[in-house]
């Protein structure tokens, strides 16, 4: 008989996984419900309608398309299955598709009830995406993504209340990160100081490269890249700044001073710098010109995180964006949003070995069963356990001792209870620590204290 197996790119979460992947959940949305963010859901599947054309074309090849319900194939002429069209035949016979990410979905959302939504906006939204892609390390076709955005304001405080969130989240999770800023304006605005605004893509990508290949290497990839050599000489005081983040900033004020796009980029981002030293951050905020994501999305603040103890890719990333709802129809909503890269964040509390013992822990008290007489003895002290919030079982079946020992272990279960004809003589049960043996004759509310001491 064939083994069963799950689609390509796809993963089944043990129980000690999904306890660390709630950990991350119910730590990030503690957090979003701090700042008065509220969650919302939208469904798997959205009209095909929705999700095409916001993508590019790359993007609209990796829906999932769904086949509609009943006899789809009957409405249809039979040279459409041999036309070599793959996309105007899955346009007649898929009207739906599996959601690609949270945003597209969130922007329908919007412009559906905005009638009913209290501007600016404040949601959060922790669901499962899907992507047709080539699985391979650390990539997926079923992934969860951690968005929050707010809609419905251009105040910067949003930004930097975003950069509290981040600095927050990392600190509950005690990994120490770095948070980069920049700004799309200011990117624009030395394209345009050195004359070659259509060439943006090309200084982010070579600037981008700056750490590991230095600055003549640099310049270098730029001239063969048809940047010219005036252009490349203009970008030199950026290329070589340095000190901190406001000596930066200045720099870069007085090098693209003739650009007015730049100069509002470099505004708001002093304004965010300020804002950000007022109210303190546990972790470094650093302004960073090479951090160049999302150029076709973003119109201001970027963000990005990375991790200081492992090498691995950012761990959240985000921006500003000026027309979220502009492809349904309803423009100039502006917003700004942030998404916690759960899958990574994951690897790397794994890696740091940071996860707290009572959120991975299941059942922390587990009652041998001796029989009939006995388990009727332990099933009301039981209750009286779980009713003080501590997670118990009765082992259901009246084995043997070794088996149900084996069974404590396996589950990593600290605490066993013994009540055989002695304890329940004496009205109490045998209190055993499985990690140091020691064992103590103990009542139901000495037992509760004894444990939530260990919890706290």
């Amino acid at each position: 008989m064939n083994k069963p197996s799950i689609p390509k790119g796809t993963r089944d979460f043990s129980p000690a996984e999904m306890a660390k992947r709630n950990y991350i959940f119910d730590t990030i949305k503690d957090v979003y419900a701090l700042y008065g963010y509220q969650q919302i859901e939208t469904p798997s599947m959205e009209t095909l309608q929705t999700l095409m054309g916001k993508y590019g074309e790359e993007g609209d090849k990796l829906l999932f398309k769904i086949l509609n319900s009943g006899d789809f194939i009957g409405k249809l002429p039979a040279n459409e299955f041999v036309s070599d069209n793959v996309l105007k035949l899955a346009a007649n016979i898929c009207e739906k598709g599996l959601r690609y990410d949270l945003t597209v979905p969130f922007a329908r959302y919007v412009v559906m009830h905005r009638d009913e939504l209290q501007m600016p906006f404040k949601r959060y939204q922790i669901q499962p995406v899907w992507r047709a892609d080539r699985p391979q390390k650390g990539r997926y076709r079923e992934f969860y993504q951690c968005d929050a955005d707010v809609v419905g304001s251009d105040s910067l405080l949003n930004e930097v209340e975003l950069v509290q969130i981040i600095d927050t989240v990392f600190t509950k999770f005690g990994i120490n990160v770095q948070i980069k800023l920049n700004n799309r304006k200011i990117l624009a605005g030395i394209a345009e100081y050195i004359g070659q605004p259509d060439k943006i893509v090309d200084i982010t990508v070579a600037i981008d490269k700056l750490d590991k290949i230095g600055v003549e290497a640099v310049n270098a990839e730029m001239l063969a890249n048809g940047i010219t050599q005036d252009a490349v000489d203009k970008l030199q005081p950026i290329l070589t700044m340095s000190g901190t983040n406001v000596e930066k900033l200045e720099t870069i004020a007085q090098t693209i001073g003739t650009s007015e796009i730049g100069l509002k980029g470099v505004e708001e981002t002093r304004f965010i710098l300020e804002k950000i030293e007022a109210v303190g951050l546990k972790n470094e905020l650093q302004l960073d010109l090479t951090l160049a994501r999302g150029l076709n999305y973003y119109t201001g603040a970027i963000f990005e995180v990375k991790a200081k103890d492992v090498a691995i890719g950012s761990i959240t990333g985000g921006g500003r964006y000026d027309n979220l709802t502009g492809i349904f129809g309803m423009p100039g909503l502006s917003g700004v949003g942030i998404s916690f890269g759960a899958d990574r964040i994951y690897d790397v509390l794994n890696t740091l070995d940071l996860y707290p013992q009572n959120a991975i822990q299941a059942t922390q008290v587990l009652f041998i069963n001796f029989g009939e007489a006995e388990a009727d003895y332990c099933l009301p002290i039981v209750g009286q356990i779980r009713a003080a919030g501590i997670s118990v079982e009765l082992y259901p079946d009246c084995a043997k001792m070794k088996k149900q020992m084996a069974y404590a272990n396996a589950k990593g279960i600290p605490f066993v209870v013994l009540a055989g004809e002695s304890e329940i003589n004496q009205g109490k049960v045998t209190l055993k620590n499985m990690l140091t043996g020691d064992q103590q004759l103990v009542s139901a509310e000495e037992l509760i204290a004894i444990i939530t001491s260990k919890n706290t």
